[in-house]
C-alpha cells in the first residue's frame, strides 16, 4: 500500500472515530436529559405541598419536565412544543380547548404574519441596502463600527419580528466587515463587534412590541388573565428610554471591555466599500420601492393602533397580502410562506401552558406559597421594591431556563398572582418581567441571538461574561431609574 492510501486509511479512520464520539455523547447527553426531565416531572409532582390539588401538580410537573428538556435541548424545540401538548391532553389538568387556545391567540398569527414579512423584505435588497448604507456613513473606525452595528438591528426591529432572524441576517455581513479590514481571529475589535451583533438584536426587541416574540406572550398573557390590552403604541411609550439608554450604554461597555490598538481603531477603506457596494445597486428597483411602501404603511398601522383599534396580527397579515399579491407585491407567495414552524410550534405551547398554569390554579398556587414567605409579601408591596425584586429573581431564573418565550410564560403567571396579592400593579410587574426575560448577556444560552453569535465558532463563553455582568447591572440601574421617573409619570408606578 502507498504512503498516500497509507494517510487517507488512518484519515478516513479517524475522521469515522470522530463521528462516532460525536454520536455517542449527543445520544448519552438525550438520554441524560429525558431521565433528568422524568426525575423532575416525578420530585416536583409528588414533592409539592399538600395544599396542592392534583391538576395543579399535573400542570407544575409537566410545566418543570419540559423545562429540563428546554434547557438541556435533548430534543427539538419544536418536539418539545408537542410534547407539552400532548402531555396536557393525555394527563388531563385542564380542558382540550384551553390545551389549543394558545394557537388561537392573535399573538400566533402576529408572529407568522412577521415572520413572512421578514421573507418577503428578505426577497428584495432593502435589507442589505440599509446596512450597506449605515456602514458607508459611520464604518470608517472601529467606534463608527460598532455604532454601526448596534444601530443596524434597531432599524431591522420595525420590520423583521424575530431577534434571531435580526442575528441571522447581520451576523454574516459582520464577519464579512471583520474579515474585509484584516480583524484577527482572537483579536479585541473581532471579539467586540461578534457581541455587539448579539447585543444590538437583544436590545432591538425592547421598544417594538413586534420585535421579540417575549414581548408578543407578555401582553397576551395580560389580556388573557387579566383583561388589560397593552397596545403597540404603550408598549413603544413604555419601553422607549430604556431602549434609547442601552444603545450608547453597550456601545461604551464594549468599548471599554476590548481596549484597542491603534491599527485595530481605523479603517476608512471600508467606507469606500461599502459605498461601491451601494453604487453597484444602482437606484432603488421597483421591488424594493414596493417593499419599502407596504412596510411603511404597516408599521403606521401598528403605531396607530389606539386610533383604529386592530389587533397587531391584522396589519401583519394585511401586509403579508400586499407584499405578495400579483401586481402589487414584491414577493411570490411560495418563498414567502417558507417560515419556521418550530417558532410557531414554540409560541402556541407556550402560550397554551402559560393560560394552563392559570386555568388549573397552579399560577395562583404558587404565587400563594411565595406570599407565605413574608419577605417576598413585604418586598412585593412597596412598587419600588417590588420593581427591584423581580428585576434580579429574573435575571437569575434566566441563567437557568434558557429560552425566554418559556421564561416569559412560566414566571408572568406567577408574578401576577404575587402582584394581586400584594396590591402592587400586575401590569408594571408581568411588563417588567418581560423586558427582563429578553435581557440575558451572561452566558451563551440565555438568549438565541447569543447562541447564533456563538456558533459562528469565533467567540467563547468566557468572552461573554466580563461584559455580560456590566450589561446585567446597566440594564437592572436604567430600568429602576426609569422606574422612579418616567413610568413613575406614566402612572405605572404609583
Amino acid at each position: 500500500m502507498s504512503d498516500v492510501s497509507q494517510k487517507e486509511s488512518v484519515y478516513t479512520g479517524e475522521k469515522t472515530n470522530y463521528s462516532n464520539k460525536r454520536r455517542w455523547l449527543r445520544q448519552k447527553k438525550q438520554i441524560i436529559g429525558i431521565v433528568g426531565a422524568v426525575a423532575a416531572f416525578l420530585s416536583v409532582y409528588y414533592g409539592l405541598p399538600g395544599s396542592f390539588d392534583v391538576d395543579s401538580r399535573k400542570m407544575v410537573a409537566i410545566v418543570t419536565g419540559c423545562l429540563v428538556l428546554w434547557v438541556t435541548e435533548t430534543i427539538p424545540i419544536g418536539l418539545t412544543a408537542v410534547l407539552v401538548l400532548l402531555l396536557m391532553l393525555l394527563l388531563n389538568p385542564v380542558s382540550v380547548e384551553v390545551v389549543y387556545s394558545g394557537f388561537a391567540s392573535p399573538a400566533v398569527f402576529l408572529i407568522i404574519g412577521g415572520m413572512m414579512l421578514a421573507q418577503a423584505v428578505n426577497e428584495t435588497r432593502l435589507a442589505q441596502r440599509i446596512t450597506y448604507l449605515i456602514l458607508s456613513r459611520w464604518g470608517g473606525n472601529a467606534k463608527g463600527l460598532l455604532g454601526s452595528v448596534l444601530v443596524i438591528p434597531q432599524v431591522q426591529a420595525f420590520f423583521i419580528p424575530a431577534t434571531a432572524v435580526r442575528t441571522s441576517l447581520l451576523l454574516p455581513i459582520a464577519i464579512n466587515v471583520l474579515d474585509t479590514v484584516g480583524a484577527k481571529r482572537d483579536s479585541p475589535l473581532r471579539k467586540m463587534i461578534l457581541l455587539a451583533v448579539a447585543y444590538g438584536c437583544t436590545i432591538s426587541g425592547t421598544a417594538v412590541m413586534t420585535a421579540a416574540i417575549g414581548n408578543i406572550l407578555a401582553v397576551d398573557i395580560l389580556n388573557q388573565i387579566l383583561q388589560v390590552n397593552i397596545t403597540y403604541f404603550e408598549w413603544f411609550i413604555y419601553s422607549l428610554p430604556l431602549w434609547l439608554a442601552l444603545i450608547p450604554g453597550s456601545w461604551f461597555l464594549l468599548l471599554k471591555s476590548f481596549p484597542l490598538g491603534e491599527r485595530e481603531s481605523s479603517f476608512p477603506h471600508l467606507k469606500q466599500e461599502m459605498q461601491q457596494k451601494i453604487k453597484q445597486f444602482g437606484p432603488l428597483d421597483n421591488k424594493e420601492i414596493k417593499c419599502l411602501v407596504i412596510l411603511s404603511f404597516t408599521v403606521m398601522m401598528w403605531m396607530s393602533e389606539p386610533l383604529h383599534g386592530l389587533h397587531p396580527s391584522i396589519p401583519a397579515l394585511i401586509g403579508v397580502f400586499l407584499m405578495t399579491f400579483p401586481g402589487i407585491g414584491c414577493a411570490d407567495w411560495a418563498s414567502v410562506v417558507k417560515i419556521n414552524f418550530n417558532t410557531v410550534l414554540l409560541l402556541g405551547a407556550t402560550l397554551s401552558m402559560g393560560y394552563a398554569l392559570n386555568d388549573s390554579g397552579a399560577a395562583e398556587q404558587i404565587g400563594e406559597v411565595l406570599g407565605d414567605a413574608s419577605w417576598i409579601l413585604y418586598l412585593m408591596q412597596e412598587p419600588l421594591l417590588a420593581l427591584i425584586f423581580v428585576l434580579v429573581a429574573t435575571q437569575v431564573i434566566h441563567l437557568l431556563i434558557s429560552n425566554v418565550s418559556t421564561a416569559v410564560v412560566t414566571l408572568i403567571p406567577i408574578y401576577i398572582g404575587l402582584s394581586i396579592e400584594a396590591g402592587v400593579n400586575p401590569v408594571l410587574i408581568a411588563y417588567t418581567a418581560a423586558i427582563t426575560c429578553l435581557h440575558g448577556y451572561i452566558l451563551i444560552v440565555e438568549t438565541m441571538t447569543n447562541m447564533i453569535v456563538y456558533s459562528s465558532g469565533q467567540i467563547s463563553q468566557r468572552d461573554y461574561l466580563k461584559p455580560g455582568v456590566y450589561m446585567t447591572l446597566l440594564m437592572i440601574g436604567l430600568t429602576i431609574l426609569i422606574g422612579l421617573t418616567w413610568w413613575r409619570w406614566l402612572g405605572l408606578v404609583s
